[in-house]
């Protein structure tokens, strides 16, 4: 049973990265969506953020599977796309493990949502800005085992080890 799974896991692997990736990411976005639905949670800028990048790593991974030309491109960008959820998420987490006292100090990064953040101060300006967080990126809402933030991480993780095994072996 576990030679099978792994034989399986393997070849999913080998054969089928790039749409295991996409459905991956895509199946994480729509997992925080519900939930949010459901347990009526509001995501943070930084949680909007880390669906982004999750999105990003999907449609990648999409255009790679249809253009198996991208093959070296296609995993770079992903690598990329993890490294920048690594970011938001490692950020997350660390704000998520600040005193009260610091947490009260945090700037209003997260103030507003994302969009808002955009649109008032510009793409790259809302960006930054969402990123140095703040008191609402330091609540932790919900949690099974982990939290959403370090489950982004743990995903971010195996997107980006799972693609730069994938480039060294070509």
């Amino acid at each position: 049973m576990f030679k099978r799974l792994k034989n399986f896991t393997i070849s999913v692997y080998q054969n089928y990265f790039e749409i295991a990736s996409c459905l991956g990411a895509t199946t994480i976005i729509l997992l925080a969506i519900l939930m949010d639905n459901i347990l009526g949670l509001q995501a943070c800028p930084m949680c909007i953020m880390t669906r982004y990048l999750f999105g990003i790593i999907a449609l990648i991974s999409f255009f790679g599977f249809i253009a198996k030309k991208l093959f070296l491109i296609d995993k770079f960008l992903i690598v990329l796309a993890s490294t920048a959820g690594l970011a938001v998420t490692g950020k997350q987490i660390y704000l998520q493990n600040l005193s009260q006292e610091e947490i009260s100090n945090l700037p209003m990064g997260c103030g507003m949502p994302l969009e808002t953040q955009i649109e008032y101060f510009g793409f790259f300006g809302g960006i930054a800005n969402a990123y140095k967080g703040g008191p609402t990126c330091a609540e932790v809402n919900w949690s099974f085992i982990f939290n959403f933030a370090e489950w982004g991480f743990i995903f971010f993780l195996v997107f980006l080890i799972s693609s730069i095994l994938k480039i060294f072996r070509v």
